[in-house]
């Protein structure tokens, strides 16, 4: 099956575990993989027969944006289950990194993989 991918969209979000990390904006990193069958849109040559990358990169603003988070896998889970609901798709794979977030690490994050029944 085909992928649409999207890397290392950024996306600034209140999130955290901590009482300061409430208060201050950070820096968010998302690769998003959705699993789509691109055939008919190879054919047609029309953006309406596939997923629309602006169209994803909009949605995952609009959530990041929505609320402040607490943990990474709410935001994630969110993110991911909206998406397949909203673009379709059998299955997405769903990065969100924090960078430094942790002394001495560049990253951390979580990757959750999702798909339907």
């Amino acid at each position: 099956m085909d992928q649409i991918y999207l890397r290392d969209l950024e996306v600034e979000a209140v999130i955290g575990v901590y009482a300061w990390e409430q208060r201050i904006r950070r820096r968010l990193r998302f690769d998003i993989e959705l699993e789509a069958d691109t055939r008919v849109a190879a054919r047609s040559g029309d953006i309406a027969d596939t997923v629309d990358y602006e169209a994803v990169a909009e949605c995952v603003r609009g959530i990041v944006s929505r609320e402040p988070r607490v943990l990474l896998e709410c935001l994630a889970e969110e993110i991911a289950q909206t998406l397949l609901d909203r673009f379709g798709g059998r299955s997405i794979r769903l990065t969100v990194g924090k960078p430094g977030a942790v002394s001495g690490a560049r990253e951390v994050g979580i990757m959750i993989e999702r798909g339907r029944p």
